[in-house]
């Protein structure tokens, strides 16, 4: 009885190892990943114009990012090999193309303002089993900075070319034979209507009122510093960025509020920062 229990504790404990080890690894890779990302939309919403120090104390006060570390330098070495950033003899650094390619998985807005839009619709649909758990979290983490709008039951809807993606994760997770998408281009049916029905347009456009509104109030306050304004700017700024599906001009049109917000945004930020 003595050499089972000692062979049980021995497998056990080289279990709890491995699930340990496994928790950590992805502890550090999604710190990684939202420091990428981080650092990406600072870049980004910084003005892709011209390159900027990230390290500078106002710019890592205003846009909270993480400190000077070995960590972030090793994150940044990264980013560079993965040609997602370029670094300019001066030291200063910019968002790539790449880059944006990449930010736009996590906020989909920034996607139709660099590249223009194919005319396609993308159509998602997955029912993935309980026992396949770890796919459906991981698909439900993916898409929700995907621009999708549920449009019936178990389809959603979305006019970001997002099917290689979705290919790369269920490859990863084994879970092609659960996911169906299509794309294609619409033929019939009224655009303003399927912009209320899928993504609720109208409710956006208030947030954005909202947004407008608390703005105006944090530039109206005299004794903030100006970079203590502008950090409360880009917190507001950012609780909408992450709900807006991003959606491309020909379907909202030019002039739509969301476009004006980032016009706003960026004229406050050459004043403030």
């Amino acid at each position: 009885m003595l050499f089972i229990c000692q062979v049980h504790c021995s497998i056990t404990t080289g279990v709890d190892i491995f699930f340990t080890s496994a928790i950590i690894s992805a502890i550090m890779q999604a710190a990684i990943k939202e420091r990428r990302k981080r650092i990406l939309l600072t870049l980004f919403l910084l003005g892709r114009d011209s390159g900027h120090n990230i390290f500078s104390s106002e710019v890592k006060h205003v846009f909270s990012l993480p400190a000077d570390s070995p960590r972030s330098r090793g994150t940044i070495r990264l980013m560079l090999t993965d040609k997602v950033i370029t670094k300019e003899d001066t030291g200063v650094f910019r968002i790539t193309e790449d880059g944006v390619k990449e930010l736009s998985l996590a906020f989909p807005f920034v996607r139709f303002l660099v590249f223009p839009w194919d005319q396609k619709m993308r159509i998602v649909s997955y029912e993935i089993p309980e026992r396949k758990r770890s796919l459906r979290d991981s698909l439900r983490r993916e898409v929700s900075g995907w621009g999708l709008g549920p449009w019936h039951r178990s389809f959603w809807l979305t006019p970001h070319p997002i099917t290689e993606e979705l290919k790369r994760i269920t490859d990863n997770e084994q879970g092609a034979e659960y996911v169906q998408a299509f794309e294609g281009t619409p033929v019939l049916g009224d655009p303003k209507i399927l912009l209320e029905k899928v993504w609720g347009i109208s409710k956006l456009e208030e947030q954005y009122k909202k947004i407008f509104k608390k703005w105006h109030e944090v530039l109206s306050t005299d004794t903030t510093k100006k970079e203590d304004k502008m950090k409360q700017v880009v917190e507001l700024y950012l609780d909408i960025l992450k709900t807006d599906p991003g959606l491309p001009k020909e379907l909202v049109g030019k002039t739509w509020i969301g476009f004006e917000a980032f016009d706003i945004f960026d004229e406050m930020r050459k004043i403030l920062l």
